[in-house]
């Protein structure tokens, strides 16, 4: 059952997603939803290198600029970070502030960042009448990004830092 905690991200959450421990959670998946056109939602896969908390309130996300999640978070502003992880099932709601922003050094890549301010923050753990059922592992992905790579230097360069046009 999901819960609100309100419009800022828990002290937890802001550790987890500040790349603090980058290095261990490589390789965890964290689906990320957008609105498209006709106002369906539209999913794509994220790591723990290409998104960032700032603080409670800020997270900085770097995607392919010309992907359809880059256009429909541009258009429409409304993103979703999900965290589906045995210790913290999460909801992170999203307003796009900007982007998507040059990423420097990711020219090839075509990177895009995007500033986005956390709205709402929802944890959904299980009910009593649901018998303790629960996440038993994360969504993974292998072999990790070698965090030497001239796109993932250019992701991490471009979260080192909230950014937004003037």
């Amino acid at each position: 059952m999901a819960r609100s905690l309100g419009p800022r991200l828990p002290p937890a959450l802001v550790d987890r997603l500040s790349q603090r421990d980058l290095a261990a959670r490589l390789g965890v998946a964290l689906p990320f939803v957008t609105v498209d056109r006709a106002g369906r939602p539209h999913a794509m896969l994220l790591s723990y290198l290409e998104v960032r908390a700032y603080d409670s309130g800020t997270v900085g996300l770097v995607i392919q600029a010309r992907s359809t999640s880059a256009r429909n978070l541009a258009e429409r502003h409304a993103g979703t970070l999900l965290i589906l992880e045995p210790d913290r099932v999460a909801y992170v709601k999203t307003r796009a502030v900007d982007g998507p922003l040059e990423v420097a050094g990711a020219e090839e890549a075509g990177l895009g960042y995007f500033l986005l301010g956390v709205e709402d923050v929802l944890e959904d753990v299980a009910a009593e009448w649901e018998g303790g059922m629960r996440i038993t592992s994360a969504v993974t992905y292998a072999p990790p990004p070698a965090l030497d790579a001239a796109w993932a230097r250019a992701t991490l360069a471009a979260l080192a830092a909230p950014r937004a046009r003037a």
